[in-house]
């Protein structure tokens, strides 16, 4: 009756989803402000100022056309804007003809993976991930494979990541700063892994597409630089969003950027414009494209997360949990007291604390904070955490 192939995904749907929903249930039996939600990135706090007068104005606006189709990959003055502020953070010259704007980083990547994926060709994820990533792949018949990173520090392992490049191998997703874990991949890293897969397209004669999945490129604290993917890896591919950048989630809009350097960048960029299309977008929403084409340089105020990680993080480490503090983002990914994360996550609950068990990015053994929450529930859910690190053994 149903597609099987949905159903059995289903028994494997995200943690994140499923702790959101519990949360929502606790919130109706203890009232909101007992119950404390750190299961999903969705960021309490609103747009800029300068992105709600854009859309006002664009509101109001009389100027023909302005709801009517384009090109489907985007209005070419929205596209010129994107290109022109790509290329004042890279050394890379861009054009508008490389990008496509997109109903989010989600939209975008299945654009992305639909235009590059034969059937049975294999895609590398970083574990800890996104799960949603597993799924992508999957819809357009993929395989994904997982390769470990560092366990001390969360950056790609390039060695391990060598180990399960195949001929098949058709891309890897990269992610920085990451969801789930906050960390920034350092340019060494990065180098290394073009060093390694340089030498495997020469090995296999193939082509090996680096996927930049970049919605939390603009929320570094500290001024620590993030890579440009661009400098790096000539067969790159920067998929972004403004859903966390901007606070703009349930709006919709992203791009994609693809490196000239690419071989057969035409035919490329013919099929992303032609799977935005066909997979069902048509084109990115028509005043979104408006508005965040004058808001390129526009971020939430990164202060805001960066009081919540400070509070947060600094708790957690007084009640003697293990975190590597994160330099971008606005999650925590500690090491679970136990074995078991699941378990833990579950017991947490009975405090009215929703986290996300690390098995939900491939990385068990850990859970997930997001804290783009409110500050009342972040400071009210401090004396919850420490009763939670006293069962534990963590407070003596």
């Amino acid at each position: 009756m149903f597609s099987q192939k949905v159903v059995t995904n289903l028994s494997k749907s995200s943690w994140i989803r499923a702790m959101f929903e519990e949360g929502e249930k606790l919130k109706k039996i203890y009232g909101a402000d007992k119950v404390y939600d750190f299961s999903i990135g969705n960021p309490e706090i609103e747009p800029p100022a300068s992105v709600k007068n854009a859309l006002k104005k664009l509101v109001y606006d009389e100027t023909p056309g302005i709801h009517r189709y384009m090109s489907n990959a985007g209005f070419l003055d929205v596209r010129n804007k994107v290109a022109k502020y790509i290329e004042s953070q890279t050394d890379v010259k861009i054009s508008a003809d490389n990008i496509v704007m997109t109903c989010g980083a989600a939209g975008g990547l299945n654009v992305v993976l639909k235009s590059i994926l034969n059937p049975g060709e294999e895609v590398i994820v970083l574990a800890p991930y996104f799960v949603e990533y597993l799924f992508y792949i999957d819809n357009h018949g993929g395989i994904p494979v997982i390769a470990k990173t560092n366990p001390e520090t969360f950056e790609p392992c390039p060695l391990s990541i060598e180990k399960v490049i195949t001929p098949k191998t058709k891309a890897i997703i990269l992610n920085s700063p990451n969801n789930p874990t906050g960390v920034i991949y350092s340019q060494k890293t990065l180098e290394q892994l073009q060093h390694i897969l340089r030498q495997k397209q020469d090995e296999f004669g193939t082509s090996i597409f680096v996927i930049s999945d970049e919605p939390y490129a603009n929320i570094v604290y500290e001024d620590i630089n993030v890579p440009s993917v661009f400098n790096i890896f000539p067969n790159s591919i920067i998929v972004n969003s403004f859903s966390k950048s901007l606070a703009l989630p349930g709006e919709r809009i992203g791009y994609i950027a693809v490196n000239p350097q690419i071989k057969n960048v035409e035919t490329l960029l013919s099929a992303l414009v032609f799977c935005n299309r066909t997979l069902g977008f048509v084109n990115a929403p028509a005043l979104m494209q408006k508005v965040v084409s004058d808001s390129l340089n526009e971020t939430v105020d990164i202060n805001y997360y960066k009081q919540r990680r400070d509070i947060l993080y600094n708790h957690l480490a007084a009640c003697g949990f293990k975190c590597i503090k994160p330099a971008g983002a606005f999650y925590l990914f500690p090491q679970a007291p136990e074995e078991d994360d699941v378990s833990f996550c579950k017991n947490a609950l009975k405090y009215n604390i929703l986290l996300v068990p690390g098995q939900g990015f491939g990385c068990p053994g850990h859970f997930r904070i997001s804290y783009c929450v409110g500050l009342n529930t972040i400071n009210n859910s401090l004396d919850a955490f420490s009763k939670l690190a006293k069962e534990y053994g963590l407070i003596r």
